[in-house]
């Protein structure tokens, strides 16, 4: 058992939780023993590893073998000299370092999932549920990643889920990941696979990258298709003990691993973090001596502000900063959690500002939530260091009890990277969030991809604007706002903000034939509107013709269309 942090205290610990032995089949280095493997995760600094052999349970079942061997052995004193030092090294090894048991699961279209367990669950049981997944008992000890007809990747997660595991998607965006890019299976069958709540992380390849194009940020609870912010952490995938200079993709052990923020390194801390909404509590590690952590507030300031993140420089009470950073935090509580960070503007170009007293910020901002926003929410704040310059984080989880107000009247909704008042329909869907049994993310069941319905789907961004009516000389419009799937009804011209004042504006110019509006369309849709600088995301008004009417879809992004829009729309991949 690896050792514990003695003062209960939490601290940073390093897990690599997809490690294989040879007892996979396509092992790099035939020869090596278990006992190598766990001198590198020390000299690694891994304070806990997990054997994922493919679609079987045999390494980690040999290596528990080998050390009951050598403790029998030593019990009836028939044991070597060198067998006596080889059990005293795993002991020693052992009490540093937690080792897992688990699998790398080879699912329906070759997609693979990593189910983990703990330390105390018998081998036998993960070798039965592995068996319940369909994987030949022939082929039990084999070891290789294609084993024919499997189990589909939603039943995975149940079982391993059911049985106590962590469900892990392996290298979701690389190859045989659920989440790798051209593979051809459906939109809805897509975002079940990533957001399943059965699902506890997804282990990507470029945890380390900065940019709006990693996976993490594509996951982070800020595209309307993709709500339920997932963990994203790493693992080496190790099929060597040691990197392969010829081939460095071939990594060894501990060479991407992932640190906890854990009050010790127990398979029980790892879950926990995993199921919650703290995002705060695992980075990647970093694997060059005298190289800088992982600087995710860099990472967060090229990302900008979105629906899930913003920044403040100042929170001072004259000037109204610290009302604004509330207001924030209520936004996010009512939407689906987010993360703001003080003394740092949200434009990457700009110096960074910094406060001069961490102690002091959080304090009063601590203070300012428990006497500012009702019910009571509780945040997590925590301080870091970029550029030299001390940065306070508040990350606020999505609120169980919604809606939540500043001064008990003023309910706060984020619009994009915008916070708003919200209007009396958006209040009413936050009542009825907050008395809802069911989790409002849990997203929909996935279908076989042959039995998709054939059509197109509305885009994931935008809003569509229908007239509801006119009462005494105001007209009252439906916005069906695509990025949340939220209809809000009796919205006017004046009440509308942003988005849907740009969309009321632009439809009513369509219903009075406008002669400035000219449709482009390509077959059944169309481009009203392209605009935005190349900078920056695109943007498009869209039409479509549809059982013998047009719809109109204003201030759509790229993330809002899907293959089959851009193919149709003729746009650029």
């Amino acid at each position: 058992m690896a050792n514990k942090n003695k003062k209960g205290a939490r601290k940073w610990y390093a897990a690599d939780l997809h490690i294989h032995t040879p007892a996979s089949s396509d092992y790099q280095e035939k020869n090596v023993e278990f006992l190598e493997i766990l001198r590198q995760a020390e000299v690694k600094d891994l304070s806990v590893i997990a054997i994922t052999d493919h679609n079987t349970v045999a390494g980690y079942r040999k290596l528990n073998e080998e050390i009951e061997q050598l403790r029998t052995l030593k019990q009836l004193k028939r044991i070597l000299p060198e067998e006596e030092s080889k059990l005293k090294d795993f002991e020693k090894l052992l009490d540093k370092v937690l080792v897992l048991p688990g699998f790398e699961f080879t699912a329906t279209f070759g997609f693979h999932i990593l189910g983990i367990f703990p330390p105390e669950k018998p081998i036998r049981e993960i070798e039965y549920l592995l068996l319940e997944l369909q994987v030949p008992s022939e082929l039990l000890d084999e070891g290789s990643a294609t084993i024919g007809s499997s189990s589909d990747v939603l039943k995975a997660y149940q079982v391993i889920s059911d049985a106590g595991g962590m469900a892990i998607a392996a290298h979701a965006n690389s190859n045989n990941g659920i989440a790798m890019r051209g593979f051809p299976i459906g939109g809805q069958t897509k975002i079940s696979y990533t957001q399943d709540p059965n699902l506890l992380a997804l282990e990507v390849t470029d945890l380390e990258k900065y940019g709006s194009r990693t996976t993490a940020s594509f996951f982070n609870g800020s595209k309307p298709q993709y709500s339920r912010r997932m963990h994203c952490i790493q693992g080496s995938d190790a099929h060597r003990i040691k990197t392969d200079p010829k081939r460095v993709k071939n990594l060894g052990v501990g060479d991407r691993a992932t640190e906890f923020l854990l009050s010790e390194p127990s398979f029980e801390q790892i879950k926990l973090v995993l199921e919650s909404k703290e995002f705060n509590r695992t980075r990647p590690k970093k694997q060059i001596t005298g190289k800088p952590e992982f600087d995710f507030i860099k990472k967060a300031r090229e990302e900008g502000s979105n629906i899930i993140q913003d920044f403040h420089e100042n929170y001072s009470v004259r000037g109204g900063y610290l009302y604004s950073i509330i207001a924030d935090i209520c936004a996010f509580a009512n939407a689906n959690g987010g993360t703001l960070y003080i003394g740092v503007n949200s434009d990457s170009s700009k110096a960074i500002v910094g406060l001069s007293s961490i102690k002091q910020a959080t304090s009063q901002i601590q203070k300012e939530i428990s006497h500012k926003i009702n019910p009571p929410l509780k945040c997590s704040l925590d301080s870091h260091k970029t550029n030299g310059k001390a940065v306070l984080r508040i990350t606020v989880p999505r609120g169980d009890d919604p809606p939540y107000a500043v001064d008990d009247n003023k309910i706060y909704v984020r619009d994009e990277s915008e916070t708003g008042l919200a209007v009396r329909d958006e209040i009413v869907s936050l009542v009825s969030r907050g008395m809802s049994i069911e989790d409002l993310q849990v997203p929909v069941k996935a279908i076989d991809p042959k039995q998709e319905k054939v059509g197109l789907s509305r885009p994931h961004t935008g809003v569509e604007i229908n007239k509801q009516d006119e009462r005494e000389g105001v007209t009252y419009y439906i916005v069906h706002d695509l990025r949340n799937d939220k209809k809000v009804k009796n919205v006017t011209v004046k009440s509308a903000r942003r988005l849907w004042h740009y969309a009321i504006v632009n439809y009513q110019k369509i219903m009075k034939e406008d002669a400035s509006i000219k449709i482009d369309w390509k077959g059944n849709v169309g481009i009203v509107k392209k605009y935005g600088s190349s900078s920056k995301k695109q943007r498009y008004d869209l039409a479509l013709k549809e059982n013998g009417l047009i719809r109109y879809y204003f201030g759509v992004n790229d993330d809002g269309l899907d293959e089959e829009w851009r193919k149709l729309l003729g746009l650029e991949e």
